[in-house]
């Protein structure tokens, strides 16, 4: 979610959250239905190239996974985008509290990066990864390449799912709950 987290402190910072205060809009979904466009409009726009890729390399691709796999693998993908957009969320909602949330920013990246599986797959953590496995992290990257790949019989995968709802849910809380104690708490001044 580029830009997510910092656009979200700077309108808290610069008081440009005030158009969300004094409007019917909600600032959490109006970010979020953003983000779906761009998004949709994004792959949209992709989906040839992707097209051409898969196909010029489909070799590599000798059979697909199952019908349950590919909707879990659908499933864990749209999770894995609320999963990512809520914990930018609230990151950037930190900033009621700290106006300056840039190293937070910088922290979380690199532990997202590294965390996700986006750098090195999860397996090569050994003991370590076995506390990865508690945090939202992986569900972001790992979780639906996993599932893909067929790493996981169909009982495992639906339990990660659960495991990545449940994520998805509480994070929607916590997101809530920041913006409202965060807007009691909010003080703008001037014109």
């Amino acid at each position: 979610m580029p830009g997510l987290s910092s656009g979200i402190a700077r309108d808290i910072r610069d008081g440009s959250i005030k158009k969300y205060l004094t409007q019917p809009v909600d600032m959490l979904s109006y970010l979020f239905w953003y983000r779906v466009a761009h998004k949709l409009v994004y792959y949209f726009v992709a989906a040839g190239p992707f097209a051409l890729v898969f196909y010029l390399c489909r070799d590599y691709f000798p059979n697909w996974p199952d019908n349950w796999t590919l909707l879990g693998f659908a499933a864990s993908l749209v999770m894995s985008f609320l999963v990512g957009y809520l914990m930018e969320a609230l990151l950037g909602l930190i900033a009621f509290w700290f106006l300056e949330v840039s190293s937070l920013l910088f922290i979380y990246m690199m532990l997202n990066y590294f965390l996700s599986g986006h750098m090195i797959p999860l397996d090569w953590l050994g003991s370590m990864g076995e506390v990865v496995q508690y945090l939202p992290f992986k569900y972001l990257a790992y979780l639906p390449a996993a599932i893909m790949l067929g790493r996981y019989s169909h009982e495992v995968m639906l339990q990660e799912l659960l495991i990545e709802a449940g994520w998805v849910i509480s994070l929607w809380f916590a997101n809530r709950m920041a913006y409202e104690r965060g807007v009691r708490r909010y003080g703008a001044f001037g014109g």
